[in-house]
Protein backbone atom coordinates (compact mmCIF):
# COMPACT_ATOMS: atom_id res chain seq x y z
CA UNK A 1 0.00 0.00 0.00
CA UNK A 2 2.21 3.61 -1.34
CA UNK A 3 1.95 6.27 1.84
CA UNK A 4 0.99 9.69 0.91
CA UNK A 5 3.72 11.90 0.60
CA UNK A 6 3.36 15.41 1.73
CA UNK A 7 4.62 18.02 -0.60
CA UNK A 8 7.64 20.43 -0.18
CA UNK A 9 5.52 23.93 0.57
CA UNK A 10 3.48 22.32 2.77
CA UNK A 11 6.13 20.94 4.86
CA UNK A 12 7.86 23.87 5.12
CA UNK A 13 4.67 25.83 5.67
CA UNK A 14 4.41 23.11 9.16
CA UNK A 15 7.75 23.43 10.32
CA UNK A 16 7.00 26.28 12.54
CA UNK A 17 4.16 24.22 14.01
CA UNK A 18 4.70 22.34 17.47
CA UNK A 19 5.99 19.21 17.16
CA UNK A 20 2.93 17.31 18.78
CA UNK A 21 0.70 19.45 16.34
CA UNK A 22 3.00 18.28 13.34
CA UNK A 23 2.61 14.70 15.03
CA UNK A 24 -0.60 14.85 15.22
CA UNK A 25 -1.26 16.05 11.69
CA UNK A 26 0.82 13.46 9.94
CA UNK A 27 -0.79 10.72 11.99
CA UNK A 28 -4.12 12.09 10.58
CA UNK A 29 -3.22 11.53 6.68
CA UNK A 30 -1.41 8.28 7.54
CA UNK A 31 2.09 9.45 7.34
CA UNK A 32 4.49 8.27 9.84
CA UNK A 33 5.23 11.20 12.46
CA UNK A 34 7.95 12.77 12.78
CA UNK A 35 9.04 14.98 15.47
CA UNK A 36 10.04 18.71 14.14
CA UNK A 37 13.67 19.54 15.28
CA UNK A 38 14.83 23.23 15.53
CA UNK A 39 11.43 24.55 15.07
CA UNK A 40 12.31 27.96 17.12
CA UNK A 41 15.46 28.25 14.13
CA UNK A 42 12.66 28.45 11.13
CA UNK A 43 11.26 31.76 9.60
CA UNK A 44 8.47 32.98 10.43
CA UNK A 45 4.89 32.51 8.55
CA UNK A 46 4.49 36.24 7.61
CA UNK A 47 8.61 35.70 5.85
CA UNK A 48 7.65 32.33 4.26
CA UNK A 49 3.97 33.59 2.93
CA UNK A 50 5.85 36.94 1.37
CA UNK A 51 8.64 34.84 -0.16
CA UNK A 52 6.28 32.30 -1.50
CA UNK A 53 4.27 35.35 -3.00
CA UNK A 54 7.03 36.43 -5.21
CA UNK A 55 7.12 32.77 -6.51
CA UNK A 56 4.50 32.18 -9.34
CA UNK A 57 1.98 29.33 -8.49
CA UNK A 58 2.48 26.38 -10.48
CA UNK A 59 -0.35 24.88 -12.41
CA UNK A 60 -1.97 22.40 -9.79
CA UNK A 61 -1.47 18.72 -10.65
CA UNK A 62 -4.97 16.15 -11.04
CA UNK A 63 -4.94 14.59 -7.76
CA UNK A 64 -4.67 10.94 -8.06
CA UNK A 65 -7.39 8.42 -7.35
CA UNK A 66 -7.14 6.90 -3.90
CA UNK A 67 -6.33 3.30 -4.11
CA UNK A 68 -8.41 0.79 -2.27
CA UNK A 69 -7.25 -0.25 0.71
CA UNK A 70 -6.43 -3.78 1.38
CA UNK A 71 -8.60 -5.83 4.08
CA UNK A 72 -5.83 -7.66 4.53
CA UNK A 73 -1.94 -7.13 4.79
CA UNK A 74 -0.51 -9.73 2.77
CA UNK A 75 3.30 -9.28 1.48
CA UNK A 76 3.81 -10.27 -2.36
CA UNK A 77 5.70 -13.52 -3.71
CA UNK A 78 8.71 -13.03 -6.42
CA UNK A 79 7.87 -14.38 -9.65
CA UNK A 80 11.36 -15.37 -10.01
CA UNK A 81 11.86 -18.53 -8.64
CA UNK A 82 15.30 -19.68 -6.65
CA UNK A 83 17.64 -21.93 -9.22
CA UNK A 84 19.94 -23.20 -6.79
CA UNK A 85 21.66 -25.80 -8.68
CA UNK A 86 23.76 -27.03 -5.48
CA UNK A 87 22.97 -30.42 -4.43
CA UNK A 88 22.31 -31.06 -1.05
CA UNK A 89 25.00 -33.33 0.93
CA UNK A 90 25.01 -36.67 0.66
CA UNK A 91 25.18 -39.51 -1.87
CA UNK A 92 22.41 -39.34 -4.21
CA UNK A 93 21.55 -41.47 -7.66
CA UNK A 94 19.03 -40.05 -9.71
CA UNK A 95 17.48 -42.55 -12.00
CA UNK A 96 16.84 -41.21 -16.26
CA UNK A 97 15.04 -43.29 -18.38
CA UNK A 98 13.08 -42.75 -21.91
CA UNK A 99 14.02 -40.98 -25.12
CA UNK A 100 16.72 -42.24 -27.10
CA UNK A 101 16.70 -39.01 -28.55
CA UNK A 102 17.91 -37.24 -25.14
CA UNK A 103 20.08 -40.31 -24.50
CA UNK A 104 22.72 -39.20 -26.14
CA UNK A 105 22.88 -35.83 -24.56
CA UNK A 106 22.61 -37.39 -21.18
CA UNK A 107 25.43 -39.70 -21.67
CA UNK A 108 27.64 -36.23 -21.96
CA UNK A 109 25.55 -34.82 -18.82
CA UNK A 110 26.02 -37.49 -16.40
CA UNK A 111 29.80 -37.98 -16.47
CA UNK A 112 30.43 -33.97 -16.54
CA UNK A 113 28.03 -33.24 -13.07
CA UNK A 114 29.33 -36.11 -10.99
CA UNK A 115 32.66 -34.39 -12.40
CA UNK A 116 31.24 -30.95 -10.48
CA UNK A 117 29.39 -32.85 -7.78
CA UNK A 118 30.94 -36.02 -6.79
CA UNK A 119 28.10 -36.88 -4.34
CA UNK A 120 25.61 -37.05 -6.66
CA UNK A 121 24.94 -40.06 -10.14
CA UNK A 122 23.48 -39.67 -12.64
CA UNK A 123 22.34 -43.13 -14.44
CA UNK A 124 20.75 -42.99 -17.77
CA UNK A 125 18.90 -45.31 -20.18
CA UNK A 126 17.01 -45.23 -23.05
CA UNK A 127 13.55 -47.83 -23.73
CA UNK A 128 11.86 -44.89 -25.65
CA UNK A 129 9.56 -41.98 -24.57
CA UNK A 130 6.34 -44.16 -23.84
CA UNK A 131 8.17 -45.98 -21.53
CA UNK A 132 9.93 -42.86 -19.76
CA UNK A 133 6.57 -41.94 -19.13
CA UNK A 134 4.81 -45.05 -17.72
CA UNK A 135 8.13 -45.77 -15.24
CA UNK A 136 8.25 -42.25 -14.55
CA UNK A 137 4.57 -42.52 -12.97
CA UNK A 138 5.14 -45.68 -11.53
CA UNK A 139 7.99 -44.80 -9.62
CA UNK A 140 10.06 -46.69 -11.15
CA UNK A 141 12.42 -43.95 -12.13
CA UNK A 142 13.42 -40.28 -11.40
CA UNK A 143 13.22 -38.54 -14.60
CA UNK A 144 11.61 -39.69 -17.63
CA UNK A 145 12.47 -38.42 -20.76
CA UNK A 146 10.84 -37.59 -23.54
CA UNK A 147 10.19 -35.81 -27.05
CA UNK A 148 6.42 -35.55 -26.09
CA UNK A 149 4.55 -33.42 -23.39
CA UNK A 150 2.34 -35.14 -22.09
CA UNK A 151 -1.63 -35.89 -23.67
CA UNK A 152 -4.47 -35.06 -22.09
CA UNK A 153 -5.22 -39.07 -21.34
CA UNK A 154 -2.14 -39.08 -19.53
CA UNK A 155 -2.48 -36.21 -17.20
CA UNK A 156 -5.73 -38.18 -15.89
CA UNK A 157 -4.26 -41.07 -15.60
CA UNK A 158 -0.92 -39.58 -13.61
CA UNK A 159 -2.42 -36.77 -11.93
CA UNK A 160 0.25 -34.64 -10.77
CA UNK A 161 3.18 -35.75 -13.35
CA UNK A 162 5.22 -32.59 -15.13
CA UNK A 163 6.16 -32.09 -18.59
CA UNK A 164 9.19 -29.27 -17.92
CA UNK A 165 11.38 -28.27 -21.10
CA UNK A 166 15.28 -28.57 -21.37
CA UNK A 167 16.02 -28.22 -24.95
CA UNK A 168 14.87 -27.63 -28.77
CA UNK A 169 15.68 -31.06 -30.87
CA UNK A 170 14.55 -31.78 -34.74
CA UNK A 171 13.51 -34.79 -36.46
CA UNK A 172 15.31 -35.68 -39.38
CA UNK A 173 13.79 -37.64 -42.90
CA UNK A 174 16.44 -39.73 -44.29
CA UNK A 175 16.42 -42.29 -47.14
CA UNK A 176 19.41 -44.73 -48.20
CA UNK A 177 18.94 -44.48 -52.16
CA UNK A 178 21.19 -46.22 -54.36
CA UNK A 179 23.19 -44.25 -56.99
CA UNK A 180 22.01 -40.53 -55.27
CA UNK A 181 24.66 -39.08 -53.11
CA UNK A 182 24.31 -37.91 -50.07
CA UNK A 183 25.07 -34.80 -51.01
CA UNK A 184 21.70 -34.20 -52.82
CA UNK A 185 18.87 -33.15 -50.03
CA UNK A 186 15.56 -34.13 -51.59
CA UNK A 187 12.66 -31.94 -51.53
CA UNK A 188 9.48 -33.72 -49.97
CA UNK A 189 6.29 -32.54 -48.76
CA UNK A 190 4.75 -33.89 -45.99
CA UNK A 191 1.67 -34.98 -47.94
CA UNK A 192 4.24 -36.81 -50.30
CA UNK A 193 5.47 -38.56 -47.19
CA UNK A 194 2.26 -39.72 -45.81
CA UNK A 195 1.05 -40.48 -49.09
CA UNK A 196 4.59 -43.29 -49.19
CA UNK A 197 3.80 -44.39 -45.35
CA UNK A 198 0.00 -45.19 -46.70
CA UNK A 199 1.26 -47.17 -49.67
CA UNK A 200 -0.17 -44.86 -52.07
CA UNK A 201 3.52 -43.83 -53.82
CA UNK A 202 5.82 -46.65 -54.01
CA UNK A 203 8.88 -45.95 -56.47
CA UNK A 204 11.29 -43.02 -55.83
CA UNK A 205 10.59 -42.45 -59.02
CA UNK A 206 7.19 -41.17 -58.58
CA UNK A 207 5.93 -38.49 -60.74
CA UNK A 208 5.16 -36.72 -56.98
CA UNK A 209 8.00 -37.07 -55.77
CA UNK A 210 9.84 -36.17 -59.41
CA UNK A 211 8.15 -32.96 -59.62
CA UNK A 212 9.30 -31.66 -56.30
CA UNK A 213 12.93 -32.43 -57.34
CA UNK A 214 13.92 -31.30 -60.93
CA UNK A 215 16.71 -32.06 -62.52
CA UNK A 216 17.56 -35.18 -59.94
CA UNK A 217 17.69 -38.22 -61.58
CA UNK A 218 15.30 -40.86 -59.31
CA UNK A 219 16.04 -44.77 -59.82
CA UNK A 220 12.45 -46.79 -60.01
CA UNK A 221 13.68 -48.33 -56.97
CA UNK A 222 10.71 -49.61 -54.04
CA UNK A 223 10.41 -46.74 -51.40
CA UNK A 224 10.64 -49.36 -48.17
CA UNK A 225 8.42 -46.98 -45.15
CA UNK A 226 10.52 -47.80 -41.83
CA UNK A 227 8.77 -46.79 -38.80
CA UNK A 228 9.22 -46.99 -34.70
CA UNK A 229 8.85 -50.76 -33.41
CA UNK A 230 8.59 -49.05 -29.82
CA UNK A 231 6.37 -46.64 -28.38
CA UNK A 232 8.61 -43.53 -29.35
CA UNK A 233 8.19 -39.41 -29.17
CA UNK A 234 10.03 -39.81 -32.45
CA UNK A 235 6.73 -41.64 -33.73
CA UNK A 236 4.57 -39.12 -32.05
CA UNK A 237 6.83 -35.62 -33.74
CA UNK A 238 6.69 -37.71 -37.23
CA UNK A 239 2.96 -38.76 -37.47
CA UNK A 240 2.13 -34.91 -35.67
CA UNK A 241 3.64 -33.54 -38.51
CA UNK A 242 2.14 -35.73 -40.91
CA UNK A 243 -1.63 -35.33 -39.35
CA UNK A 244 -0.41 -31.32 -39.73
CA UNK A 245 0.69 -31.46 -43.08
CA UNK A 246 -2.04 -33.91 -44.33
CA UNK A 247 -5.13 -33.21 -42.56
CA UNK A 248 -7.41 -34.96 -44.93
CA UNK A 249 -5.85 -37.43 -45.13
CA UNK A 250 -3.16 -39.08 -42.14
CA UNK A 251 -4.81 -37.12 -39.61
CA UNK A 252 -8.64 -37.66 -40.55
CA UNK A 253 -7.78 -41.61 -40.88
CA UNK A 254 -4.90 -42.21 -39.16
CA UNK A 255 -3.34 -39.89 -36.20
CA UNK A 256 -0.60 -39.31 -34.41
CA UNK A 257 0.58 -40.14 -31.01
CA UNK A 258 4.23 -42.11 -29.80
CA UNK A 259 2.17 -45.40 -30.75
CA UNK A 260 -0.07 -45.51 -34.21
CA UNK A 261 -1.44 -48.25 -35.98
CA UNK A 262 0.68 -47.89 -39.07
CA UNK A 263 -1.11 -48.64 -42.85
CA UNK A 264 -0.34 -52.28 -43.35
CA UNK A 265 1.27 -51.75 -46.68
CA UNK A 266 4.06 -54.31 -48.30
CA UNK A 267 6.84 -52.59 -48.39
CA UNK A 268 7.45 -51.24 -44.57
CA UNK A 269 9.91 -52.22 -42.31
CA UNK A 270 10.53 -51.43 -38.18
CA UNK A 271 13.54 -49.86 -36.05
CA UNK A 272 13.87 -50.11 -32.37
CA UNK A 273 14.96 -46.89 -31.42
CA UNK A 274 16.81 -43.97 -32.94
CA UNK A 275 19.95 -46.36 -33.63
CA UNK A 276 17.61 -49.38 -34.71
CA UNK A 277 16.68 -47.13 -36.86
CA UNK A 278 20.04 -45.85 -38.41
CA UNK A 279 21.09 -49.55 -38.85
CA UNK A 280 17.56 -50.37 -40.22
CA UNK A 281 17.94 -47.66 -42.63
CA UNK A 282 21.97 -48.48 -43.61
CA UNK A 283 20.88 -51.73 -44.20
CA UNK A 284 17.45 -51.54 -46.96
CA UNK A 285 18.19 -50.01 -50.00
CA UNK A 286 15.20 -47.61 -50.86
CA UNK A 287 14.36 -46.55 -46.93
CA UNK A 288 12.79 -44.01 -45.98
CA UNK A 289 12.98 -42.97 -42.14
CA UNK A 290 12.76 -40.42 -39.64
CA UNK A 291 15.42 -40.04 -36.63
CA UNK A 292 16.03 -38.12 -34.38
CA UNK A 293 18.84 -34.85 -34.82
CA UNK A 294 21.43 -36.06 -32.17
CA UNK A 295 21.75 -38.81 -34.20
CA UNK A 296 22.56 -36.70 -37.74
CA UNK A 297 26.17 -37.98 -37.48
CA UNK A 298 25.69 -41.62 -37.62
CA UNK A 299 23.32 -41.30 -40.39
CA UNK A 300 26.23 -39.10 -42.25
CA UNK A 301 29.28 -42.44 -41.02
CA UNK A 302 25.99 -45.19 -42.88
CA UNK A 303 25.56 -42.99 -46.38
CA UNK A 304 21.89 -41.71 -45.85
CA UNK A 305 20.88 -38.71 -47.47
CA UNK A 306 18.99 -36.22 -45.97
CA UNK A 307 15.54 -34.22 -46.63
CA UNK A 308 14.72 -30.84 -47.23
CA UNK A 309 11.29 -30.68 -45.94
CA UNK A 310 8.26 -28.12 -47.14
CA UNK A 311 7.43 -25.78 -43.86
CA UNK A 312 3.61 -24.47 -43.56
CA UNK A 313 4.80 -20.93 -45.78
CA UNK A 314 6.00 -23.42 -48.47
CA UNK A 315 9.84 -23.09 -47.92
CA UNK A 316 12.14 -26.19 -48.19
CA UNK A 317 14.36 -26.36 -45.06
CA UNK A 318 17.15 -28.60 -43.38
CA UNK A 319 17.38 -28.86 -39.71
CA UNK A 320 19.83 -26.56 -39.30
CA UNK A 321 20.22 -24.55 -36.10
CA UNK A 322 19.03 -21.18 -37.45
CA UNK A 323 15.53 -22.85 -38.74
CA UNK A 324 15.17 -24.91 -35.73
CA UNK A 325 15.77 -21.43 -33.50
CA UNK A 326 13.72 -19.95 -35.90
CA UNK A 327 10.53 -22.11 -35.68
CA UNK A 328 11.02 -22.34 -32.17
CA UNK A 329 10.81 -18.85 -31.38
CA UNK A 330 8.39 -17.79 -33.22
CA UNK A 331 6.15 -20.16 -30.88
CA UNK A 332 7.92 -18.84 -27.81
CA UNK A 333 5.15 -16.22 -27.05
CA UNK A 334 2.60 -19.43 -26.88
CA UNK A 335 4.25 -21.43 -25.00
CA UNK A 336 1.99 -22.13 -21.66
CA UNK A 337 3.49 -22.41 -18.69
CA UNK A 338 2.70 -26.19 -18.09
CA UNK A 339 5.33 -25.78 -21.38
CA UNK A 340 2.72 -28.46 -23.38
CA UNK A 341 3.14 -27.00 -26.69
CA UNK A 342 3.73 -28.93 -29.77
CA UNK A 343 6.14 -26.51 -31.94
CA UNK A 344 5.32 -28.60 -35.29
CA UNK A 345 4.25 -27.08 -39.32
CA UNK A 346 4.38 -23.92 -37.88
CA UNK A 347 3.95 -20.68 -39.87
CA UNK A 348 7.51 -19.60 -39.15
CA UNK A 349 8.80 -18.30 -42.82
CA UNK A 350 12.48 -20.01 -42.25
CA UNK A 351 11.43 -22.36 -40.11
CA UNK A 352 12.17 -26.46 -39.94
CA UNK A 353 8.82 -27.99 -39.35
CA UNK A 354 9.80 -30.84 -37.17
CA UNK A 355 10.66 -29.18 -34.39
CA UNK A 356 10.24 -29.83 -30.37
CA UNK A 357 10.57 -29.23 -26.76
CA UNK A 358 12.59 -32.10 -25.02
CA UNK A 359 11.52 -32.68 -21.86
CA UNK A 360 11.53 -34.29 -18.49
CA UNK A 361 8.58 -35.76 -16.85
CA UNK A 362 8.71 -36.26 -13.47
CA UNK A 363 6.25 -35.76 -10.75
CA UNK A 364 5.37 -32.97 -8.57
CA UNK A 365 6.43 -34.95 -5.38
CA UNK A 366 9.33 -36.85 -5.25
CA UNK A 367 10.48 -39.67 -2.74
CA UNK A 368 12.06 -37.93 -0.33
CA UNK A 369 13.30 -34.29 0.13
CA UNK A 370 16.63 -35.40 -0.37
CA UNK A 371 15.58 -36.94 -3.68
CA UNK A 372 13.48 -33.61 -4.63
CA UNK A 373 16.45 -31.32 -3.69
CA UNK A 374 19.26 -33.83 -6.09
CA UNK A 375 16.64 -33.65 -9.17
CA UNK A 376 16.04 -29.67 -8.32
CA UNK A 377 19.89 -28.96 -8.67
CA UNK A 378 20.34 -31.18 -11.43
CA UNK A 379 17.65 -29.68 -13.67
CA UNK A 380 18.45 -26.14 -13.23
CA UNK A 381 22.34 -27.09 -14.07
CA UNK A 382 20.85 -28.93 -17.09
CA UNK A 383 18.90 -25.65 -18.23
CA UNK A 384 21.74 -23.22 -17.41
CA UNK A 385 23.08 -21.97 -20.54
CA UNK A 386 26.48 -21.71 -19.31
CA UNK A 387 26.45 -25.04 -17.68
CA UNK A 388 23.89 -28.01 -19.01
CA UNK A 389 22.83 -25.99 -22.32
CA UNK A 390 26.56 -24.74 -22.69
CA UNK A 391 27.38 -25.42 -26.65
CA UNK A 392 29.99 -27.51 -25.00
CA UNK A 393 27.26 -29.91 -24.80
CA UNK A 394 24.42 -29.28 -26.87
CA UNK A 395 26.79 -28.47 -30.63
CA UNK A 396 27.92 -32.71 -30.60
CA UNK A 397 23.74 -33.65 -30.75
CA UNK A 398 22.38 -30.40 -32.66
CA UNK A 399 20.17 -29.46 -29.92
CA UNK A 400 19.60 -25.82 -29.33
CA UNK A 401 19.32 -24.28 -25.68
CA UNK A 402 15.94 -23.00 -24.31
CA UNK A 403 15.16 -19.62 -25.15
CA UNK A 404 15.29 -17.03 -22.20
CA UNK A 405 11.21 -16.67 -21.40
CA UNK A 406 11.16 -20.57 -22.10
CA UNK A 407 14.01 -21.09 -19.63
CA UNK A 408 12.37 -18.97 -16.85
CA UNK A 409 8.95 -21.12 -17.56
CA UNK A 410 10.79 -24.34 -16.88
CA UNK A 411 12.65 -23.00 -14.03
CA UNK A 412 8.69 -22.08 -12.17
CA UNK A 413 8.04 -25.71 -12.55
CA UNK A 414 11.01 -27.09 -11.34
CA UNK A 415 11.07 -25.08 -8.02
CA UNK A 416 7.74 -26.70 -7.38
CA UNK A 417 9.13 -30.28 -6.88
CA UNK A 418 9.09 -31.30 -3.59
CA UNK A 419 9.77 -34.21 -1.29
Amino acid sequence: MSIPITSRTTRRRRAVLSAAVLSTAFLATGATAVTAVGASASPSVAAIKVAEAKKPKPKPKPKPKPKPKPTTTTTSKSTTPVTDETPPSGNSTIYEEGSTLLYPLYQEWAPAYHSAYSNVTIDPAGGGSGKGVTDAAAGVIDIGSSDAYLSSSQLTEYPGMKNIALEISAQMVNYNIPGLSASVHLKLTGQVISQIYQGKITTWNDPAIANLNPGVSLPADKIIAIHRQDSSGDTFLFTTFLSDADPSGWGSSIGYGTTVSFPSISNSATGNGNSGMVTACQGTPGCIAYIGISYESSTQKAGLGEAQLANASGKYELPVASTIVAEAKALEAKTPPSETLSLIYDNASDGYPIVNYEYAILPAKESSNQKAAAVRAFLYWAIDPNKGSSATYLTPVNFQPLTPAVAALSDAQIAQISG
